[in-house]
């Protein structure tokens, strides 16, 4: 109850507080990102004077993370416990960056994530090509598809085509008869996005967007090569594991699986008949995917299940721990690698597998990972983002980094995430005056 009181009164202040910056000096001009975990939530902030374009990197202003609560397999399920981890976190990194954040965008591997490619062609004039042609292409590919009960979070132009000829970045100012455009779609349950921005708007900050954790974590981690050359970044987290796969420079494919870190905890927990907290524990401290010397002879101890004074420690070879985690790690991926093939991803032959999320840290992960996908697997780490604290520069953050690198240099999308998020599923008529973004919006709100 006194926790209670006193969220409400930090809440109640930082109301005040924000009204009267509003008030004075209209918007705060910070970027801040929030990672939405099962095991802990992130909040990354970072100031105008951060961006380095010379080298394409940044300087965050102020980290904080706390444990997560109220969320589970990547979904909300107790929305006052989420509100006050997100509250939490976010005050932390506003005392480290010594600023007051206004909205923030929320990463999040949930909401079932999948993505769909479409394709559009239209006719082009003598004109050279324009913004409205752009805009009646990207229209032409999103007329093929529906989503019933789910809303976009992403769409990004894939590749563009002029006349047939591939391999065009940005077609604007070139000359042709047809422009083709390739899409990629990603989305999430709409009951997913209303409850985050009910839980980000709880904590009294503005809900600016929702971001595919995957597709944000491979712009922290991936090297422009992989991208360019292919590769696969498979994001390890709590409660669920997803993946982004790269072809050609942009990302192909979105998918992910309810399945994470978490449940490799559970799995400890039944198998030693030990507590949540003391399998997680063990797991850190002892845990591993693969076999280890004298690993027979080396016991472990774990607390014992409940609150019984007189019963003693759970002792147990530390083989027994490793029959229980690498069972579990190598069915998550091969999961995940089932899902990637039935999908018809375009993996080239020499794409790297890339892992980054918490869960990837466990001692053996890659080395299974290596086994189960048969292609060269490295440990991410947010890299575009060099001068991170050592405890906030561990693959576990680069999700909430890739969320700055993607305010600060893109990819350029079709429809920005805040047009996402705020999108109606109402009908407009298209504003033959409006701009080519607005155009775009009211289109995806019209048929979406």
């Amino acid at each position: 109850m006194g926790g209670a009181v006193k969220l409400a009164t930090r809440v109640e202040e930082r109301k005040d507080t924000r009204e009267g910056l509003k008030a004075a000096l209209g918007r705060a001009p910070v970027m801040a990102a929030v990672d939405l975990g099962a095991s802990k939530v992130t909040c990354f902030i970072m100031k105008p004077e951060g961006v380095r374009r010379a080298d394409r990197t940044l300087t965050c202003a102020g980290v904080g993370y706390v444990q997560s609560r109220g969320v589970r397999s990547g979904a909300i399920v107790n929305l006052d416990e989420a509100s006050e981890a997100i509250a939490q976190a976010v005050e932390r990194a506003e005392n480290v960056a010594g600023v007051n954040v206004q909205g923030v965008t929320v990463a999040t591997s949930g909401g079932q994530l999948t993505s769909s490619r479409v394709a559009g062609r239209v006719s082009l004039g003598a004109k050279p090509i324009s913004d409205n042609d752009l805009v009646r292409g990207i229209q032409a590919a999103l007329g093929q598809i529906r989503l019933p009960g789910r809303r976009a979070v992403h769409i990004l132009p894939i590749a563009w085509a002029v006349d047939g000829q591939g391999g065009v970045r940005d077609p604007r100012a070139m000359f042709g008869r047809t422009l083709s455009v390739e899409l990629l779609v990603v989305s999430i349950s709409e009951a997913v996005i209303q409850t985050l921005a009910a839980s980000v708007e709880r904590a009294h900050l503005q809900f600016e967007g929702v971001v595919a954790a995957p597709f944000v974590s491979a712009l922290a981690a991936l090297e422009e090569d992989e991208m360019d050359l292919g590769a696969v970044c498979i994001d390890m987290g709590g409660g669920s594991t997803s993946a982004a796969v790269f072809s050609g420079g942009s990302v192909v494919h979105v998918d992910t699986i309810p399945v994470g870190g978490q449940h490799v905890t559970q799995d400890i927990a039944r198998g030693l008949s030990t507590s949540i907290a003391g399998a997680e524990r063990i797991k850190t401290l002892h845990g591993s995917a693969i076999a280890s010397a004298n690993e027979d002879r080396e016991m472990i101890e774990a607390p014992p299940r409940g609150d019984d004074p007189g019963a003693g420690p759970v002792v147990a070879p530390r083989s027994l721990l490793k029959g229980i985690i690498a069972p579990r790690v190598e069915e998550t991926l091969e999961l995940l690698r089932d899902r990637l093939k039935a999908s018809g991803a375009p993996l080239e032959a020499g794409a790297g597998i890339v892992l980054t999320g918490g869960a990837s840290q466990l001692a053996g992960v890659r080395e299974v990972a290596v086994r189960v996908f048969d292609r060269p697997v490295r440990l991410g780490r947010p890299r575009r983002v060099p001068h991170l604290a050592d405890a906030a520069s561990g693959p576990a953050f680069c999700a909430a980094a890739g969320v700055l690198h993607r305010s600060a240099f893109g990819p350029r999308e079709a429809v920005s995430a805040r047009a996402l998020a705020s999108a109606k599923l109402r009908r407009e008529a298209l504003d033959p005056g409006a701009n080519p973004v607005a155009k775009a919006a009211a289109w995806l709100r019209e048929n979406l």
